[in-house]
């Protein structure tokens, strides 16, 4: 039977990557749906409670013009959702997102600390599971500029031709989202228990490299069509965030330089820092490849003869974008990760594509997943 898992703060920048990571193990976890409105209606609140196995904590406030808002607000949460397990008599497995500024001087740290006590008391005497995690600075793909990260406000800026501004220079420790959010399933899928269980970080740079890579970033890759060098996971992941932030609605398709003569044409696809996989493939009129998306993989599709619509969009929305490529004018289009994509041939002779991604196919491990655009 699966395991219900409720995550406040489902819409936000982790519960986002949580929830979607959650939906690629069906058969283990049945997602419930959660509303932050419901903290303010007992009856609806209680109902969410009662459905779920697990909670994940991660509702919270991170920034307000006034600091005491912040301290009042996140602590109002975690009393609101205590008074639900009082009401339905139950005693789910309990994680709560706290942070490493706990031990700073400021009221959000100290709300942070405060809320994970609260529930690491009512686990003890209730004698439930609790997990709180003190987490480091964590970055990613689609976090909110000016809010969950100097990483996505950097991002933001740099892919719009905005120049960033560094405050402080500090040394951060840093965990990627998707990191984190297998640090919480191992835990779930364990079961494990603590009330200070420190995340540990998994890179460390200064505000100042990491504001050199994106602009690296985005003067070989978002300039030039080049994949950049990419040396270890740190920069891997800071590649696939910053290509989360580029606005790709208007960024794509990517014409290549034709250079022709009495022979013919020659057109150069894809230059690269990094290794991969190239492939080929001929579609016949009508037929669509793909509908399916990645994780980690970088990729891109180049349209070399014939016509096709090639489809993106985002894992948990609507929103569809659409490109059309047409081989007497070569253009590709890149993949980012956590959006579904396909190819279809709508022209009447064979499309000719060539495939490239970052690392060669591993059918134990393939970071594919299968969703219709």
């Amino acid at each position: 039977m699966a395991k219900k898992i409720g995550i406040t703060g489902q819409n936000g920048f982790v519960g986002t990557h949580l929830f979607n990571a959650l939906g690629l193990f069906p058969d283990e976890f049945e997602r419930i749906e959660f509303n932050r409105d419901w903290f303010l209606d007992e009856e609806l609140l209680d109902s969410f409670v009662r459905k779920c196995d697990v909670i994940v904590h991660l509702a919270a406030l991170n920034r307000h013009n006034d600091p005491e808002v912040i301290f009042s607000t996140n602590i109002k949460l975690v009393q609101r959702l205590i008074s639900s397990f009082e009401r339905t008599g139950r005693n789910p497995h309990v994680f709560i997102s706290s942070s490493t500024q706990e031990e700073k001087d400021n009221l959000y740290g100290k709300s942070k600390k405060a809320g994970r006590k609260l529930l690491a008391d009512w686990a003890k005497k209730n004698d439930a599971v609790f997990s709180g995690l003190i987490i480091p600075n964590v970055f990613g793909p689609f976090g909110n500029p000016f809010y969950n990260s100097v990483v996505a406000t950097f991002a933001h800026q740099i892919s719009r031709g905005e120049i960033p501004k560094i405050e402080v220079d500090g040394d951060l420790k840093l965990i990627y989202v998707g990191e984190l959010v297998n640090t919480i399933i191992k835990l779930i899928r364990a079961r494990k228990g603590g009330t200070s269980i420190l995340v540990e970080h998994t890179a460390e740079a200064k505000v100042s490299e990491i504001l050199f890579m994106l602009q690296k970033f985005k003067s070989e890759y978002q300039e030039l069509g080049v994949i950049p060098q990419i040396s270890g996971t740190f920069e891997h992941n800071l590649f696939n965030t910053y290509r989360c932030y580029m606005d790709i609605e208007n960024y794509f398709p990517r014409k290549f330089t034709q250079h022709k003569d009495a022979r013919g044409a020659f057109v150069e696809v894809i230059r690269l820092g990094i290794g991969g996989q190239v492939s080929f493939s001929t579609t016949l009129p009508g037929v669509t490849r793909g509908n399916h998306f990645h994780t980690r993989k970088i990729e891109r599709f180049a349209v070399i003869k014939g016509k096709a619509l090639i489809q993106l969009r985002k894992i948990g929305t609507d929103k569809v974008f659409n490109y059309y490529l047409d081989g007497n004018e070569p253009a590709y289009v890149d993949m980012p990760i956590w959006y579904t994509h396909n190819i279809k041939n709508i022209g009447d002779e064979e499309l000719y594509t060539i495939f490239w991604i970052n690392e060669h196919y591993d059918p134990s491990n393939p970071d594919t997943y299968f969703e219709n655009v």
